[in-house]
């Protein structure tokens, strides 16, 4: 598996936290957030980022910002992206099993680093389950392709 992460000045604490769980896990990833704490644009972050996962360069992506809701409305613009904003662990389960996310948005404002860490854990060690999902899904991408 190979992740991209992203991230504006509002998430390098939580950024750091999940690139120390990919170390740890021997997970491949480059982070191309910001190294700054001047305040950036987050669709400058998450667009790239979600382009380069919608493209296969990527098999998944990791979005922090303040709250996550920015970079999550991004990177759904993105056509081919399944971007979750993610609070708990139950979701990101879910999120994977039902909807085969490909992207996830966190906030460092809204969650600590210990629960952004088993968020991503989570997410990353969920399969997709297919079967009944799988027309769902089929939906969403037909109304892709006629309208983007």
């Amino acid at each position: 598996m190979k992740v991209i992460i992203s991230g504006d000045h509002a998430g390098m604490t939580i950024r750091n936290e999940v690139k120390s769980l990919l170390d740890e896990k021997g997970i491949e990833y480059e982070d191309t957030g910001c190294s700054c704490e001047t305040s950036v644009d987050y669709p400058d972050y998450a667009l790239p980022a979600a382009e380069r996962v919608a493209k296969g360069e990527f098999d998944r992506g990791i979005l922090i910002c303040g709250t996550g809701i920015g970079m999550s409305i991004a990177a759904n613009k993105v056509k081919g992206i399944r971007c979750a904003l993610l609070h708990d662990v139950y979701s990101a389960k879910l999120t994977r099993q039902h909807n085969d996310t490909n992207m996830i948005a966190l906030g460092e404002r809204v969650l600590g680093p210990g629960l952004a860490r088993e968020i991503v854990q989570a997410w990353l060690e969920t399969e997709y389950e297919g079967g009944r999902h799988e027309r769902r899904l089929e939906k969403i991408k037909a109304y892709e392709d006629k309208n983007l």
